[in-house]
């Protein structure tokens, strides 16, 4: 085969990957995203105001009031695989409506959005930072940005200052996006059917449950 058929050939391969993906792998855009929230395709509770909290192909989602923080003072490292290890190195501090929570450049803590949000079979969603807060140093996830087909709680924030300054953080700020893909086919064992499941139907930011897995 001639070097010009192998780089025709490469560009039909990269041509039919992308048609493949635009094809079953779609983000849904701000008007497919009214549809599914008004024919409860997918449920965000409370109903998020469209007006201020909808963009081009996401939803704002607002920060809780509950925070789980980590006590480094007190243990000299982590051990994935002690059980409830989580429960003696981490604390839980709620805020009052409106109240505030400070975050110290470095410090790493588990939040939860003011939103529950329920996800269809077919649907994935991807929660994603804000540009404007990322700017300021804060970034919302460290590794678990997608959220199953099937899934149905209150989004966990793995927040992290990474600048040089303190962020004040108010309960209520829009403080991450969440977008939402269509799936080739339903998932045929969605996330709330796992047995295994370790996060299904939470409502505040649990500490890890890494030590359960087989």
């Amino acid at each position: 085969m001639s070097g010009s058929n192998q780089i025709l050939d490469g560009k039909m391969l990269i041509v039919n990957v992308r048609f493949l993906w635009y094809t079953f792998c779609m983000v849904l855009s701000d008007k497919d995203i009214k549809k599914a929230l008004s024919s409860k395709r997918i449920v965000i509770k409370p109903s998020p105001a469209l007006a201020t909290q909808l963009g081009s192909c996401s939803v704002d989602l607002r920060l809780g009031n509950t925070f789980r923080v980590f006590d480094h003072s007190k243990h000299a490292y982590i051990d994935p695989s002690k059980k409830d290890y989580s429960n003696e190195i981490t604390k839980v501090i709620k805020v009052e409506k409106d109240g505030s929570f400070i975050m110290q450049p470095g410090e790493f803590v588990l939040a939860v959005t003011l939103e529950t949000v329920k996800i269809p079979s077919d649907l994935m969603g991807r929660l994603e930072g804000r540009s404007s807060l990322g700017r300021l140093g804060l970034v919302v996830h460290s590794t678990a940005s997608i959220f199953d087909p099937g899934w149905d709680g209150k989004p966990v924030l793995e927040l992290g200052n990474l600048g040089r300054m303190a962020i004040k953080l108010t309960v209520g700020m829009r403080i991450c996006a969440m977008t939402f893909e269509e799936l080739s086919s339903p998932a045929e064992t969605p996330y709330t059917s796992k047995k295994f499941a370790k996060y299904k139907f939470q409502n505040a930011p649990e500490e890890s449950r890494i030590h359960e897995e087989k």
